[in-house]
């Protein structure tokens, strides 16, 4: 780009762990380019966890509000529109929406990515670069304009409430912490209570304080009861008990947080936690914990193999294996060991 950009605005509406991705690349641009005014459409769910990301003015739309969301939207934003929108979401709704803001460039995701009419709503692409995790895709938003992520940074915005709260759930001691985090917003992504349970009574048997988090629906609810009642030790139950602004300052205090692909999985990540991934309905490699792959469990290729008949390195990058029973291949010795991994590193 020959000058530097003044305006720019960012569309990534979904979801939390997605989001989470998108805030690195907000510390690149505010790191080369302090005078930009940054402005950034997203859902309420990641406005809730993000809301007061300094330097940022968020737009929230609601796709429950359809086209009338969109035409109000277009007024909120300013007249003049911007420089460039980093628009982030190929899904149809996004591609739709993304029409109503106005904007001289328009970069969008390379030809193998785009999908439901994204190519008629950009002007520009990011580099095609196959096998790389999302985090880093997201992060080359920034190279049509002319810079580089090189590093990595979140500072998620947790205000001090938020961590006052989390400080008092359990006493700031030696013992070392699991968090279990059971569910994601995929439900054949999810492992099974009775697994969970094995693995947390393995840590408490290793003096390890077991807590539950989790949101405020049925599923989780019904997931950590029964969790709970197949535990032999006792274990700290905060599901549906924080917000969106407490989670990341509850992950935080985790020595380690077991949660299959999920929001908390990114959220803990970013907070600078170390994640134990259950993987086999999606690829680690692609979407697990950006920092601390070394932990998840990894039966990708297994799913991969038996569902689809070919090794993992021979689907489409990104490809999901949702299918009954995939999780099923990670067994509890799985989980276990890397547990251990965990632990051993902590006592190194």
């Amino acid at each position: 780009m020959s000058t530097i950009p003044q305006s720019l605005c960012l569309l990534r509406l979904s979801a939390l762990g997605d989001v989470t991705h998108v805030v690195p690349l907000v510390r690149t641009l505010q790191r080369h380019w302090p005078q930009a005014r940054l402005h950034w459409v997203i859902d309420k769910g990641g406005f809730k966890l993000l809301e007061g990301l300094e330097g940022v003015t968020f737009h929230t739309y609601d796709k429950k509000t359809g086209l009338a969301g969109m035409r109000a939207l277009r007024a909120e934003l300013p007249a003049e529109g911007f420089d460039a929108l980093l628009q982030m979401q190929v899904a149809l709704r996004a591609n739709l929406l993304s029409a109503f803001i106005r904007a001289r460039r328009r970069i969008g995701y390379d030809r193998r990515r785009s999908k439901d009419l994204h190519g008629l709503v950009i002007n520009e692409r990011i580099p095609d670069r196959p096998g790389i995790h999302v985090l880093d895709a997201i992060g080359s938003f920034c190279e049509p304009l002319g810079l580089k992520q090189t590093g990595v940074t979140w500072d998620l915005p947790v205000p001090a409430d938020a961590h006052a709260w989390a400080r008092a759930q359990w006493p700031t001691d030696a013992m070392r912490t699991l968090v279990i985090s059971p569910c994601s917003s995929h439900e054949r992504r999810n492992w099974y209570a009775d697994r969970y349970a094995a693995v947390a009574d393995h840590a408490a048997a290793q003096g390890w304080r077991i807590v539950l988090c989790g949101g405020r629906s049925d599923l989780e609810r019904r997931t950590a009861d029964a969790i709970i009642g197949a535990m032999r030790a006792p274990a700290l139950d905060l599901v549906g008990k924080d917000t969106l602004k407490q989670l990341p300052a509850l992950l935080a205090r985790a020595d380690l947080v077991m949660t299959p692909d999920s929001g908390p999985m990114h959220i803990a990540n970013a907070m600078g936690t170390a994640v134990l991934g259950l993987h086999a309905a999606s690829n680690p490699l692609r979407s697990g914990p950006y920092s601390s792959v070394r932990y998840c469990v990894d039966r990708y290729d297994d799913a991969a193999r038996r569902y689809r008949g070919k090794p993992a390195s021979e689907l489409k990058w990104g490809a999901k294996i949702e299918h009954d029973g995939v999780m099923a291949l990670i067994t509890v010795d799985d989980a276990i060991a890397a547990f251990e991994r965990r632990r051993a590193d902590l006592a190194a």
